[in-house]
């Protein structure tokens, strides 16, 4: 424990072995009930499905039924990957000069940004019902029921997640439902039993109805006249069009293996960018924490920030130059540019953000070999912390405010405009074999951080052959895509520090203590080829990684 008591995230753990299944996300709870979905017969999809809902009930600081997901699926059948985009879209009614005339803007985006403007469709229901729907094998009544009982029976706060209940209460006394997730007016403590029956509510809704039972009737009646409420302007409408999209994934070979990312609207293309830019380099030459291995990695991430910042939208409107930017001769021009004694000044231009604690990642694996990497997310802890319905009768989640990463200038790819997807931060990762076989889906949540985060774990991986769990122990850096400054975790040794300063690098203080969360939080599920899983669970979090 530190000074302060706060605990030090110095972890000693082991890596997780299992043969038929294995779950990792933050959260125990969750964990078992994606478990207890396998050991009764159900696949990696219906594992996610049901710890995706139940990490709503146990961890709504970070996620929920009123925010977005996205997810890689492998086939283990026809050893393919899957996308699947679950994020929303702005309002029909939402426009820049609306924001502008009613004085909502600062410097190119949201002055408030917990503004019900930032309010995009949630997309999450959708694309657990579509996951289940393609690739599952049970129904989602019974996928749900698990988290249905948790939120009726209640559950124990856990100590990381309670922390972070705190510092998001503020925000949920801005809606007058927004008490539904307080235990009056405060957040629940570390071991305190939390219950939720408007949230059960609403899965019953969807259990019975399916999407329908979210985006039409009594919940989506309530979520737009709660965005209305608030100032905002979504309408039943625009939740009753709202649809998944299924998309092809983007891959890049890496030390033989090959790193799969989601596409844009999501910013898994910087990660790829990036270990593209690696490839080039004999990253394992260099000590894992030696200023020279660090310097390369945050070159190469600030390179790949700078394209993604400039490209990455929705590209049912702006499509990005996908082939071009993703080409070995591209990776070579950029690495050519990256001086391995200096560092470079990138130009930046893209939404406001920054690292965050507001997302669950988790994975899941089956017994036939098939894997899921899933994220789901409100975005900045509660998001907007509107909570639908009414004080008697609140439907127990918030709605996110994704919108916060719209341009507001109408030049750029990732405008705001109505029906539009924004810049999308949360990013599942998957790895294959050159073969074709499944090596295992991983992922680090926490907003800018998590592509940097894929490189730093990638690169362990890969390039250390480390194992799962010692992969997401590691110490870890952030750069602040906008700024430039470079944050290190405690347990950096001081020589990295002052190596990286040498060369140019903005070196902050070492983040200490739970202000370690914005170096984010993954898990790791691998297979070798004897067909046994080997999980990790990072100390970041609550979670855990379990199999059978």
């Amino acid at each position: 424990m530190s000074a302060t008591g706060e605990p030090a995230f110095a972890s000693r753990r082991s890596p997780v072995y299992a043969r038929r299944g294995m779950v990792a996300s933050s959260q125990p709870l969750a964990t078992q009930v994606g478990l207890s979905i396998l050991m009764a017969g159900g696949n990696a999809a219906d594992a996610a499905v049901a710890t995706a809902a139940a990490l709503n009930v146990t961890e709504p600081c970070s996620t929920g039924i009123g925010g977005d997901c996205f997810a890689l699926y492998y086939d283990s059948g026809t050893r393919t990957v899957s996308a699947l985009n679950g994020s929303g879209r702005a309002p029909a009614g939402l426009t820049i000069d609306l924001v502008r005339k009613q004085g909502l803007e600062k410097d190119g985006s949201f002055r408030d940004p917990f503004h019900a403007h930032t309010v995009t469709v949630p997309g999450a229901c959708a694309g657990w019902c579509d996951l289940v729907g393609r690739f599952g094998s049970m129904s989602v009544a019974d996928l749900l029921g698990p988290a249905i009982r948790l939120a009726e029976d209640g559950f124990p706060v856990a100590p990381l997640t309670a922390f972070h209940w705190d510092r998001g209460k503020a925000v949920l006394s801005r809606a007058p439902s927004g008490r539904a997730l307080t235990i009056n007016g405060r957040a629940p403590r570390a071991g305190e039993v939390f219950r939720n029956p408007g949230l059960a509510r609403t899965l019953r809704e969807v259990a019975d109805d399916g999407k329908k039972g979210f985006y039409q009737g009594r919940v989506a009646r309530d979520v737009a006249r709660a965005v209305q409420a608030a100032g905002g302007v979504m309408s039943t409408e625009d939740l009753a069009r709202h649809t998944s999209t299924w998309e092809t994934p983007l891959g890049v070979p890496y030390r033989g293996a090959k790193v799969w990312e989601c596409p844009p609207n999501g910013q898994g293309l910087a990660a790829l960018l990036a270990l593209a830019i690696l490839d080039g380099f004999d990253v394992s030459a260099a000590d894992p924490l030696s200023p020279e291995r660090w310097h390369l990695l945050v070159e190469a991430t600030r390179l790949g920030f700078a394209d993604a910042l400039r490209y990455v939208a929705d590209p049912a409107v702006s499509p990005a130059p996908l082939e071009r930017l993703l080409s070995p001769d591209y990776a070579a021009e950029r690495r050519s540019g990256l001086d391995p004694a200096r560092a470079m000044r990138v130009a930046r231009r893209g939404p406001a953000g920054a690292p965050g604690t507001d997302t669950v990642y988790f994975c899941t694996v089956d017994r036939m070999g098939n894997a899921c990497s899933f994220i789901n997310s409100n975005y900045m802890g509660f998001g907007t912390g509107i909570v639908p319905g009414d004080v008697e009768h609140p439907w127990g989640f918030t709605l996110q405010n994704r919108g916060m990463n719209f341009s507001l200038d109408p030049s750029h790819a990732n405008a705001l405009a109505p029906g539009k997807r924004p810049y999308h931060t949360i990013i599942p990762g998957m790895l294959t074999r050159a073969d074709g076989s499944l090596l295992g889906p991983f992922g680090v949540m926490g907003g800018f951080m998590q592509p940097q985060g894929h490189v730093q774990v990638v690169t362990a991986l890969l390039d250390d052959a480390v194992d799962p769990q010692a992969a997401v122990d590691r110490p870890r850096f952030f750069v602040d895509p906008q700024e430039g400054s470079l944050f290190l975790e405690d347990g950096v040794p001081a020589a990295v520090a002052e190596g990286l300063t040498a060369r140019g690098h903005a070196v902050q203080p070492l983040v200490r203590g739970y202000t370690r969360a914005m170096f984010g939080r993954g898990q790791v599920i691998l297979r070798d080829g004897e067909g046994t899983w080997a999980g990790g669970s990072d100390p970041r979090a609550d979670g855990c990684a379990f199999g059978y």
